[in-house]
């Protein structure tokens, strides 16, 4: 299990910028990542600013809960508490597939503890899985050696968006970072496109 702090810049860009930000800066990693986001027919979760998620990787998986951080260091960007299991990828697969048919299971591990302390046992036992996502992870080496995350992201209908994440402990490189890459691929942050939420985006566009 590991619970950290994340406080990251989120930007949706067009595929243009998301192309020219690919080709611009050296690759750490590449990857894809399937996403099964689960709540209760009443969205209870993200009623109180949760989320429950389980990821799938090529040779393994992880079950994630992200909730709002109730005292943040800063306001400007997203913040939230972040809480990982890792997860045999033929365990997560067997969870999956059970919640694909119907079939009830419970979280168990640090996720399942914080569901069962934070929410009543009727939510708990009443989540289900409501929609999906695929996303392509790039990886990069931004400017003041800060790292860059790239997104593209395909959901359940059949969209797909492009997104920048600039993740730091400390919010005003994120600021500085996000101003250069502003300039040198001339696109800006605005409400419309800033810290708009991985999950209610797939929850908005699923069937």
């Amino acid at each position: 299990m590991t619970k950290n702090i994340e406080i990251e810049s989120k930007t949706l860009i067009t595929q243009d910028t998301y192309e020219k930000m690919v080709a611009a800066f050296a690759k750490k990693s590449e990857y894809i990542q399937q996403n099964f986001y689960f709540d209760t027919p009443n969205l209870d979760l993200a009623n109180n600013y949760s989320s429950v998620r389980i990821r799938v990787y090529v040779e393994h998986a992880e079950q994630t809960l992200k909730a709002k951080e109730k005292d943040p260091k800063q306001n400007k960007y997203h913040e939230v508490v972040e809480i990982n299991d890792l997860l045999p990828l033929a365990q997560a697969e067997q969870m999956v597939h059970a919640a694909q048919d119907k079939e009830h299971f419970t979280f168990g591990g640090d996720v399942g503890n914080y569901l069962n302390k934070h929410f009543d046992k009727e939510i708990v036992n009443t989540l289900e899985l409501r929609t999906w996502s695929k996303t392509r992870r790039i990886m990069a080496d931004g400017p003041d050696k800060c790292d860059l995350t790239l997104d593209l992201t395909e959901y359940e209908d059949g969209f797909c968006d492009f997104e920048l994440e600039i993740e730091n402990d400390d919010p005003s490189l994120i600021k500085k970072v996000l101003g250069e890459l502003q300039k040198q691929f001339n696109f800006k942050s605005t409400p419309e496109n800033t810290n708009q939420n991985k999950v209610e985006r797939a929850f908005t566009h699923s069937k």
